[in-house]
């Protein structure tokens, strides 16, 4: 039933007992003008509800504030949960659902700006044999430094995320096709020229890097499997590459 305003009150005929909380008396009028918040805080919080400072009592807007203070709490609650939802259980990155779903809103972007973007496809060389000599402590440990030099050397603008086991994403946003290669160089070279550690022993590992620049007419995960099919031929060229002699 909607409430009505009644000699300064707000007035729900139908349930008197909660107009007491909304009966606006003489002494709430003359605190109402030394009410803690600003004007301008109590305007903003009153239209948030739809009202008005005349709609409410000093405590109907006391109870008014406790409400929006729970509500933002619970929005805050809820972001944290989210951002939880998103990360790696192990990294310092998104997971494959939250790096998807960056990849398609960078895929939409391309499709409505004509802006340039690529995908990087990860692998890490060596890894199984860490996990399988040293145990997988020791491939964890790899596996939190690997992802802390990925997203130590992209922009904050760039989206890193474990896709799985040893593998990751990279979605590097307005680069070409150039710049996404001399990239991918340039982390192969940092992870190969890095000594991971762990339980004072000292492990080296290196990853073959897929490059697909992002076209504007490709779902998310064909992005991905070219990436992943440009990992694989990358990984391949280099065991079969004879060394110069």
């Amino acid at each position: 039933m909607p409430l009505t305003l009644i000699d300064g009150a707000l007035v729900d005929e139908g349930r008197p007992e909660i107009n007491a909380a909304f009966t606006l008396s003489a002494h709430d009028s003359s605190m109402l003008l030394g009410f803690k918040k600003t004007g301008a805080e109590t305007n903003r919080l009153l239209s948030g509800f739809g009202l008005t400072l005349s709609d409410v009592s000093t405590p109907g807007l006391r109870v008014l504030e406790r409400l929006a203070a729970e509500r933002d709490a619970l929005t805050k609650r809820l972001e944290a949960a989210e951002s939880l939802a998103d990360r790696d259980t192990l990294t310092p990155t998104l997971n494959r659902r939250a790096f998807m779903r960056e990849l398609h809103r960078t895929m939409s972007e391309v499709e409505r700006y004509k802006a340039q973007a690529a995908v990087l496809y990860v692998d890490l060389d060596g890894f199984k044999s860490v996990n399988d000599g040293y145990g997988h402590a020791a491939g964890d440990a790899v596996l939190k430094q690997i992802a802390r030099q990925l997203t130590d050397s992209v922009r904050e603008s760039d989206v890193v995320g474990r896709l799985g086991g040893d593998e990751f994403g990279i979605i590097l946003n307005r680069v070409g096709a150039e710049e996404a290669r001399a990239k991918a160089y340039a982390l192969s070279e940092r992870i190969a020229a890095t000594a991971m550690t762990h339980a004072g022993l000292t492990h080296r590992v290196g990853v073959s890097i897929g490059v697909h620049s992002i076209a504007i007419v490709e779902d998310p995960e064909t992005a991905i499997a070219r990436a992943d099919e440009a990992m694989y031929a990358e990984k391949f060229l280099r065991r079969t590459k004879v060394p110069a002699t």
